[in-house]
């Protein structure tokens, strides 16, 4: 078996929680074989958005067929 890996950074204006669920979400809806997801980085963007906006840079690991 061969991995890739690659980051995504999900995004959410109620918590790391559903910023991490967003960039999962996301892998399963655009990668096939999604293995595992490390979460890298925590974050929130409050300078330019209005409120907050949590920020998971996340590392998902699928396998190459």
């Amino acid at each position: 078996m061969v991995f890739k890996k690659v980051t995504l950074i999900g995004r959410s204006s109620e918590s790391f929680d559903h910023a991490t669920d967003d960039a999962i979400d996301r892998a399963e809806e655009t990668l096939d074989n999604v293995q595992w997801v490390e979460v890298e980085e925590l974050g929130v963007e409050v300078g330019s958005v209005e409120g907050r906006e949590y920020q998971a840079e996340v590392t998902v690991a699928f396998e190459v067929e």
